[in-house]
């Protein structure tokens, strides 16, 4: 039971994604905001969408540690002073990639 409360592996993971987006897509790298915008950084970031494909692949994250993860990114990026809808946005699609396809139905 206190597995499913054990976020300690998961706050390092998300530590280094924001990181790695410090690096690459500094706050104050031009403009953060539209489609086409985050387009480009998708494209550029797009090795480490493998990388949290291949983490949710090797970790069952329940519904507590996908919001503690969705919490943790959205707040460290707000504080490295992203613009609010690029924090929306780039949380949002790092959790889509944290979160394994549904199945289909009779396999």
């Amino acid at each position: 039971m206190l597995g499913w409360f054990n976020t300690k592996e998961l706050d390092e993971f998300a530590d280094s994604l924001v990181a790695e987006l410090l690096e690459r897509v500094p706050p104050s790298g031009g403009k953060l905001s539209g489609a086409k915008a985050f387009q480009r950084i998708a494209r550029s970031f797009g090795a480490t969408f493998a990388r949290i494909d291949a983490f949710a692949r090797s970790q069952r994250l329940n519904v507590y540690k996908k919001a503690h993860f969705a919490n943790r990114i959205r707040w460290a990026l707000k504080e490295a002073g992203y613009p609010k809808d690029f924090c929306a946005t780039m949380t949002q699609e790092l959790l889509m990639h944290l979160s394994p396809p549904p199945r289909e139905k009779g396999k």
